[in-house]
């Protein structure tokens, strides 16, 4: 077996659900939700991907997703074949101890607390693609830097470790700034640490959209109801890295942070640097960039370039990552559902798919497990 797939699913107290449990019998292959909007359908989704680095596909805090009649602890927890063989990995937090106290996270592979989530990424790797995405082409480039993010942490699980303290440097610099009085040498200190921590964002984020470039163009020729995309990423640094050794860029930048103090306290924010770069996806059979595509084209776009990162991670790994996907079949005519549908199956990983008309699923109701979605549970089909 060459995918990730999870064989039992089970929430405890987790957004609408107080109990729910999910049976997959065989191996990977498509797992079908469906059941009215506001069922809860993307709720037992969103549970899956915290069994992944990072806040789950909708960024939710730890204390938005308890159970509103709970006392406010949550778990969720999946029996897999992995990476690693069978394992079990369960994620959650325990009741408040106090009015003001913040919630820590507690992660566990076979019932043994470990560090972080980043450990599961050793057993499965998850992508998603939801409803919130569609505008990524359009929206801002917080966005698309947020998206590439996500594509970096599915082959990197320290990735968000290393933006997560980027974002802590620059903020501790800028609140440094405030203070026309601060100490030179501390601002020296804080800036040297923004740097290194730049560079080796930057860096990450560059090998993927390499990599994912790669994986792309090697499928150009073959035919596809899914528009080819190109994809680079754009940035001084990031232009600068394929032929500059890190530690000079290290220097460039800093000296470039110490230059601009009086603009960026001006501005209440640092101006320049990878926190600004921006991922740059053009529809390449058109010549345009992805913006100014139409809706339907965006999405296309956006189902190759997951679908390219899936077949990548498997590439890099051996086994094809879980895909949650959101909603996504509603919105395809039928010539690129059917062409999703064979796509996902060559993949051969086990896809996790929600949607509330049932007939959309027609073309893979014999070959998926099928569950119907009511308030607070889940049947099978």
């Amino acid at each position: 077996m060459t995918a990730a797939h999870i064989r039992r699913l089970t929430l405890t107290n987790f957004r609408s659900y107080h109990a729910a449990q999910i049976e997959l019998a065989g191996g990977a292959g498509p797992v079908v939700l469906t059941g009215a909007n506001g069922a809860g359908k993307t709720n037992l989704i969103e549970a899956i991907s915290f069994l992944a680095p990072g806040r789950g596909l909708r960024r939710a805090t730890l204390e938005d997703v308890a159970f509103t009649e709970g006392d406010g602890a949550w778990a969720a927890s999946a029996e897999l074949e992995g990476m690693l063989g069978l394992a079990t990995l369960g994620t959650g937090i325990d009741p408040p101890a106090g009015e003001d106290a913040a919630p820590s996270r507690a992660c566990r592979i076979d019932r043994e607390s470990v560090g972080s989530a980043a450990a599961f990424s050793d057993h499965l790797r998850v992508v998603w693609l939801v409803p919130a995405m569609d505008q990524l082409f359009s929206g801002p480039a917080s966005e698309r830097r947020r998206f590439l993010d996500r594509l970096v942490l599915a082959v990197d699980a320290q990735h968000s470790s290393r933006v997560a303290a980027l974002d802590r440097s620059l903020s501790s610099r800028n609140r440094l700034l405030e203070n026309p009085h601060s100490d030179a040498h501390w601002l020296d200190a804080v800036e040297r640490e923004t740097a290194e921590l730049a560079v080796a964002v930057a860096s990450a984020r560059l090998e993927a959209v390499r990599r994912l470039s790669a994986a792309l163009a090697a499928e150009r020729a073959k035919e596809s109801a899914f528009p080819f995309a190109e994809i680079s990423l754009q940035g001084w640094m990031e232009a600068l890295l394929p032929d500059h050794a890190a530690v000079e860029i290290e220097d460039r930048y800093r000296a470039l942070l110490r230059d601009n103090r009086a603009r960026d306290a001006a501005a209440g924010r640092t101006l320049e640097g990878p926190h600004r770069s921006d991922l740059a996806v053009k529809h390449a059979g058109k010549g345009i960039a992805a913006a100014d595509a139409s809706t339907g084209e965006q999405k296309a776009l956006l189902i190759r370039l997951v679908l390219a990162h899936a077949g990548l991670i498997k590439e890099m790994t051996g086994f094809a990552p879980l895909l949650l996907l959101d909603e996504v079949v509603a919105h395809l005519d039928p010539n690129r559902r059917a062409a999703l549908y064979d796509a996902l199956s060559a993949l051969g990983a086990q896809v996790w798919m929600t949607g509330a008309d049932p007939a959309a699923f027609g073309d893979i109701t014999g070959r998926a497990q099928v569950f119907e979605i009511r308030p607070g549970t889940v049947r099978p089909v």
